[in-house]
């Protein structure tokens, strides 16, 4: 493929081209209505910033087995490939990734929330203390 263009922001530009890319206020509702709001940060980047209310944190590095039904490992509400889930990183770069990583397990209503963390302090939505819903 020496022609397909190179780099992390192509690699990206994929990734988003099959998310339907949710706001922190739509982010939010999805959450109300049942969607798993799945927050990757690291545990230094919640500590400085605070957590995501209702927020389930999953390390990034074993995000796919925790969400995919059939991995044996999955958390108790990954019950479904039709789970609706929204990704939440620090800016919104790497849940994009995460996102279609996801839907490339199966889980077709993966997608993420544009602009991160910043983005949902920056509509002025809550943020909390903790202590935060962590999964291993």
């Amino acid at each position: 493929m020496p022609d397909s263009p190179r780099g992390v922001e192509a690699v990206l530009a994929k990734a988003r081209a099959g998310l339907h890319r949710l706001t922190p206020t739509q982010a939010r509702a999805a959450a109300a209505r049942g969607a798993l709001l799945i927050d990757t940060r690291t545990e230094t980047q919640r500590a400085a910033a605070g957590e995501l209310p209702g927020a389930i944190v999953i390390d990034r590095t074993v995000l796919e087995w925790r969400l995919d039904p059939s991995s044996g490992v999955n958390i108790p509400e990954a019950v479904s490939y039709d789970l609706e889930v929204v990704v939440v990183c620090r800016q919104g770069y790497s849940s994009g990734l995460a996102a279609a990583s996801l839907r490339e397990v199966g889980l077709w209503r993966a997608t993420d929330m544009i602009g991160g963390f910043e983005a949902w302090t920056a509509a002025g939505l809550p943020v909390s203390a903790g202590p935060a819903d962590v999964r291993r």
